[in-house]
């Protein structure tokens, strides 16, 4: 069987005791995941070990969870879940024609959860965890929204003439981005989807480096700083002007 997300609806059938024993012991799980995720990393998670922490016989925990592949399906699914859903709730605190604002603090949005969470985020963006496939029906919609919306952003910026003149990057071979853009509907041209992968690239890179230490024990300078100057400086570079009614 699959394993089931722990954001899905609850169903009518999930209110007996029995059912909401079994929603306990799966998010009590969830938990131990990812607090054992953040003490030993990917590689080494056990369910033997999740069972002795839950005081279960490991065959016991095996009823919940069928192996060590589900368990970082769940917490895979977990984290993008939870990350896109951080950043969507900064995307919505600006104003809806701030397109500037918005892609602004959607990208501090995705650092700050980052540096919060540094285990989770390299089990989402670090090295891949040997002999794990994530399973893509399962993880490629949460994986993709936080670029979706940074994409649609764009779009919308672009139709509202927001956007100037975009770099020549020159053409791509075969299909170029058309791929990209069916997979999210966009209705923007090449150019304009190699500044979003321009933005997002920065935007990953960048909190890659500082959260796996790259900048060594003691950066010379300060993060946050560095990080909202350099994406002030791709959406400068892109022609996405200052936005009129905040004066960013």
């Amino acid at each position: 069987m699959p394993p089931q997300s722990p954001h899905r609806e609850k169903t009518a059938t999930e209110s007996t005791p029995r059912a909401m024993a079994r929603a306990r012991t799966q998010e009590r799980i969830l938990e131990l995941g990812r607090d054992h995720l953040a003490r030993y990393g990917a590689a080494a998670l056990s369910l033997r070990a999740i069972a002795r922490d839950l005081d279960l016989v490991s065959s016991a925990v095996y009823r919940y969870v069928a192996n060590r592949d589900q368990l970082l399906t769940l917490l895979v699914v977990d984290a993008y879940t939870e990350l896109a859903d951080h950043v969507a709730e900064a995307h919505e605190s600006a104003t809806p024609d701030a397109f500037r604002e918005r892609l602004m603090v959607s990208c501090q949005a995705f650092r700050r959860w980052a540096v919060a969470e540094p285990a989770r985020y390299a089990l989402l963006y670090g090295s891949p965890v040997p002999g794990y496939q994530a399973p893509a029906e399962l993880t490629t919609e949460p994986g993709t929204r936080v670029v979706g919306l940074l994409l649609k952003t764009l779009q919308q910026a672009a139709s509202a003439g927001r956007i100037g003149d975009q770099p020549s990057y020159g053409d791509l071979p075969g299909a170029g981005f058309a791929p990209i853009r069916d997979e999210f509907a966009l209705d923007i041209d090449d150019q304009h989807v190699h500044t979003a992968i321009l933005l997002w690239a920065t935007t990953v890179g960048l909190t890659s480096l500082e959260v796996f230490g790259q900048f060594g024990s003691e950066p010379p300078t300060d993060l946050k700083v560095l990080f909202d100057l350099q994406i002030g400086g791709v959406l400068d570079r892109i022609g996405l002007g200052r936005d009129q009614s905040t004066g960013d």
